[in-house]
């Protein structure tokens, strides 16, 4: 077993040629992959014991078309990465889930996070279940697996937690212990679909239509103390625009799309997220882990490649952006982690990170 376990983790090797120094827009990228030896996408950062753990998706080749469904992320399992410093070399764990060992899941290991209570790692992940919809596909719940190591293995549970749908699981856990996951994901995602309140199968595959209404938002619960359960109804995580209004669905540059992200800095709750369509990464911030939250600004701009996806994490006393592009493979589905120093101004706001340089 431990034999079998140790020669699952792979060396850097390499999956391209060596990163172009020169984007295709004629620019250098800012950062360069954290690895090459597999396509990673959507990380989820965390410290734990001192070391730095990256929970991404793991992108895999696949002809599927590009599409509004997302159909060519067809991700099935779960690799996680470490290092003892940001800027070292990086290790690559072995299979820390596959969805052929989730009962109820049926495919696409999308966007997981990772928390840890109490000795247990835990690992959130969305997937789609084994009910049909009218494209033949299933509904996207979030599940739950446990591992003493933080690399994994994880076992799944036999069921996705109760009342979770959509998709981009992100836990965070407040100073005081309370922990709350944040999710949810229009098109793809099917955030849409739950409008009402209930799952309709045949609704829009993207969005509602309705430029002039409130934006979809994206949803929060607290987590019971198993970290196994929501101890409460997800609601809607309110963001506000500048006159305290909802922001909406028609202001595609500031709305949410996907890719949830909560962090605390200076007693101030940092809610941030993916626009999705227009590329960037936005941040609003309020008083309390459930808002409301007076948006703020972007604080990435569009890199290479359609997806934006990140998180941000403390380390060393510095403030560090996980991120993905597509330097490697210059195709939307297959991408490559990254990270950049995060910096901060004196009235808290975000400086806007550029991913390319002249």
């Amino acid at each position: 077993m431990k034999k079998a376990h140790s020669a699952a983790i792979v060396a850097l090797a390499t999956i391209a040629a060596a990163p172009a120094p020169v984007a295709p827009n004629g620019k250098h990228y800012l950062s360069q992959p954290l690895v090459t030896s597999i396509y990673t996408a959507d990380p989820s950062a965390h410290v734990f014991g001192g070391k730095i753990y990256v929970y991404p998706s793991h992108d895999v080749p696949t002809k599927i078309p590009d599409d509004d469904l997302g159909n060519e992320y067809a991700m099935h399992d779960y690799r996680v990465l470490r290092m003892d410093r940001i800027g070292g070399p990086v290790t690559v764990g072995p299979v820390a889930l596959d969805v052929k060992q989730v009962p109820w899941a049926s495919q696409q290991m999308w966007a997981p996070d990772a928390a840890y209570r109490n000795g247990t790692y835990f690992l959130y992940f969305p997937a789609r279940d084994k009910s049909r919809d009218k494209n033949g596909l299933g509904a996207f719940r979030i599940g739950v697996a446990t591992s003493k190591s933080p690399m994994g293995p994880f076992k799944a549970d036999p069921q996705p937690i109760r009342g979770s749908f959509s998709m981009d699981p992100a836990v965070f856990t407040d100073t005081d212990g309370k922990s709350y996951m944040y999710f949810g994901g229009i098109w793809g995602g099917q955030l849409q679909r739950w409008h009402n309140g209930h799952y309709d199968p045949n609704g829009s595959d993207t969005d509602l239509h309705q430029d002039d209404k409130p934006a979809l938002m994206p949803k929060v619960a607290r987590m019971a103390d198993s970290m196994k359960q929501y101890a409460e109804a997800p609601r809607d995580l309110v963001i506000l625009d500048e006159h305290g209004k909802p922001l909406l669905a028609g202001d595609h540059d500031r709305r949410f799309f996907e890719a949830s992200w909560m962090f605390k800095r200076a007693g101030k709750y940092y809610f941030t997220y993916s626009t999705g369509d227009t590329h960037f990464l936005a941040y609003a911030t309020g008083d309390n882990p459930y808002g409301p939250f007076h948006y703020q600004g972007h604080f990435l701009m569009p890199v290479q490649g359609w997806t934006t996806h990140h998180s941000i994490v403390e380390w060393n006393g510095k403030w560090w952006l996980f991120y993905a592009d597509t330097q490697l493979s210059n195709k939307n589905h297959l991408r490559n982690v990254k990270v950049t120093e995060l910096h901060f101004n004196p009235n808290g706001s975000i400086r806007t990170v550029d991913p390319f340089v002249n």
